[in-house]
């Protein structure tokens, strides 16, 4: 590897805050080529070069991952769901990263969902499940619902329509991770009420180290009460009209 290229790896890795093993680093390094491959034709990140996924992907999900677990939200074992998880981000590096946790990468896309199936399998991550599935019917299936301790999401929808598609999959004293931009407090004032309703509570907000220019923030909300029972609605209903 270019001594350029082997820089942008490291500082990406180093954002877990601890070190990552040989093998560890060799499957991130399987799993960055497989995404950069797969995502001319799947459209699974606009970012499509190997050190770009490294600098925007692969530093961000550890990154998230650490801040998890300084705050003590992913303890041993812990069961985590990824919320439109896409081609993989962050739940595949965060697994990679602590192999000890219950993964679920939820990704409705049937195409994106297959990838992950044959990743999983390639990666030989025996932890990380893929749920094929609309997150409004995971939270209402009683195999999923109020089932995971933590559940993280990187640009999924806005706070008020993600309180509908994730607390519900959340049980009670367990965490939803949001990964937000620049117009993190104008969400939050918008999701107050659907944060609630869903039985959450905006526990804190804390800024996400990036590799690169734009800010990140990290929204949390631990769930204080159960989600009512007729949340989440049928698919479709929380993007079109948020709860409010």
């Amino acid at each position: 590897m270019h001594p350029d290229a082997t820089a942008v790896v490291q500082r990406a890795v180093s954002l877990r805050g601890r070190p990552l093993d040989d093998s560890q680093r060799a499957l991130l390094a399987r799993y960055v080529d497989r995404l950069a491959a797969a995502t001319a034709t799947l459209n699974l990140t606009a970012v499509r070069d190997i050190l770009g996924i490294y600098r925007r992907h692969i530093a961000e999900s550890l990154a998230l991952l650490r801040l998890l677990e300084e705050h003590g939200l992913v303890p041993e074992g812990a069961r985590l769901i990824d919320i439109g998880s896409g081609g993989g981000l962050p739940g595949i590096p965060m697994a990679i990263a602590r192999p000890d946790l219950r993964v679920a990468l939820l990704e409705a896309v049937g195409k994106k969902a297959a990838f992950l199936r044959d990743t999983v399998e390639a990666l030989d991550l025996p932890r990380v499940d893929v749920l094929a599935v609309r997150a409004e019917e995971a939270g209402r299936d009683t195999a999923h619902r109020e089932r995971y301790d933590v559940a993280v999401a990187r640009a999924v929808a806005p706070l008020n329509v993600l309180a509908e598609l994730a607390l519900p999959l959340v049980r009670l004293g367990g965490w939803l991770a949001a990964v937000k931009g620049s117009k993190v407090h104008a969400e939050l004032a918008e999701a107050h009420e659907a944060i609630s309703r869903c039985g959450g509570r905006v526990a804190a907000v804390f800024p996400l180290p990036t590799l690169v220019g734009a800010p990140l923030s990290v929204v949390l909300i631990r769930k204080e009460r159960p989600t009512p029972p007729e949340l989440p609605r049928r698919p479709g209903i929380p993007a079109k009209r948020p709860l409010r």
